[in-house]
């Protein structure tokens, strides 16, 4: 299976959904009843393409998908993540990209997903006490077994795709891609473009700045993640407002919002880019559907991509700690 073929087979639109935000990475999780009320909607306005992980809510992400769409099962491309899990003796965060722990955590997402396949398995981060060869040989290996669809990977480097293709066909590379985080145009799109690989881009919206949603980060619920990221800081956020005022006047006089021009830029890179936003609303998720069809016009694509050069937003995109779990190419700081 390619992963477009499989998007052709559920009628997906470009645009898909990430699911995470429902139950992790910002404050407080969504309660069931409403969580599963969003879900429903997303389906039935026309997101066929839903993307989960072990990692998101502890687990609680992919129950909440296989309870909301496991009736629907055929009709939807279900993405989920291994290798990045919390461990509850430990209560943090582990990375383990050994074979039998990928495999042990994909019979658990098939149980907490109600399925009997996943479509796209990715290793959400390159653990690197382990050859990438041997964590997707075992990908490779489950894929042979019917367990899941196709193998794809999280927040790697153009090297490390390379040496992976080389062990078992990738399907899509997932990276975090925007206006303003721009890291895979170094050297990841053109290394899956190599290869036949999709680039699927999380947090299109740049964890909700491009919409418009963040302008005060004391603002944001205790636990979100945006608290700790630099570009959220007191110290960049200032000079990143101003960026966005920019765009606003740009989105203003095409008559669309911050975000659906974010996305509709993002869709002007490929068409094997793959954004898939994600959101707590079931109305953003309507605008940001509706995204899809917009066509940008090459002289506004050039004013956006200078707009938000890499160079002229402030702070990086992770704090340390987290920029350490990533084998993703960087920009020189400005």
């Amino acid at each position: 299976m390619t992963l477009f073929s499989r998007l052709q087979d559920v009628g997906s639109p470009a645009i898909g959904l990430g699911c995470m935000n429902l139950s992790h990475g910002y404050g407080q999780p969504v309660p069931e009843a409403e969580a599963l009320r969003a879900l429903d909607a997303a389906f039935d306005m026309g997101y066929r393409h839903f993307d989960t992980a072990t990692l998101y809510g502890a687990t609680a992400n992919e129950r909440l998908v296989g309870k909301a769409l496991s009736a629907k099962r055929g009709e939807i491309l279900l993405a989920s993540k291994c290798g990045m899990a919390m461990d509850p003796e430990q209560g943090r965060k582990v990375i383990d990209g050994r074979p039998a722990t990928l495999r042990r955590q994909c019979e658990e997402s098939l149980e907490r997903l109600r399925t009997d396949h996943i479509d796209l398995y990715y290793l959400h981060r390159w653990d690197r006490q382990v050859p990438i060869e041997e964590s997707v040989g075992e990908l490779g290996r489950l894929v042979a077994e019917g367990k899941i669809g196709a193998v794809g990977l999280s927040e790697v480097s153009a090297a490390t795709l390379r040496r992976a293709r080389a062990e078992h066909p990738i399907a899509a590379v997932q990276s975090e891609y925007s206006l303003w985080t721009r890291n895979p145009e170094i050297a990841v799109i053109e290394a899956c473009r190599e290869v036949g690989a999709a680039l699927v881009a999380f947090s299109p919206l740049g964890r909700g700045f491009l919409s418009g949603a963040v302008s005060d980060t004391s603002r944001l619920a205790e636990g979100d993640m945006r608290r700790t990221m630099p570009r959220f800081s007191a110290e960049h956020l200032p000079h990143n407002l101003a960026l966005l005022a920019e765009l606003e006047a740009v989105a203003e006089r095409l008559e669309v919002t911050t975000g659906q021009l974010a996305l509709a830029w993002l869709r002007a890179q490929g068409d094997d880019i793959l954004p898939i936003p994600g959101t707590r609303s079931i109305a953003h998720m309507g605008e940001n559907l509706a995204a899809g069809e917009l066509r940008l016009e090459a002289t506004t694509v050039a004013r956006l991509d200078a707009l938000l050069a890499p160079g002229r937003v402030a702070g990086g995109r992770y704090a340390e700690a987290q920029q350490a779990e990533v084998d993703t190419e960087e920009f020189p700081p400005a």
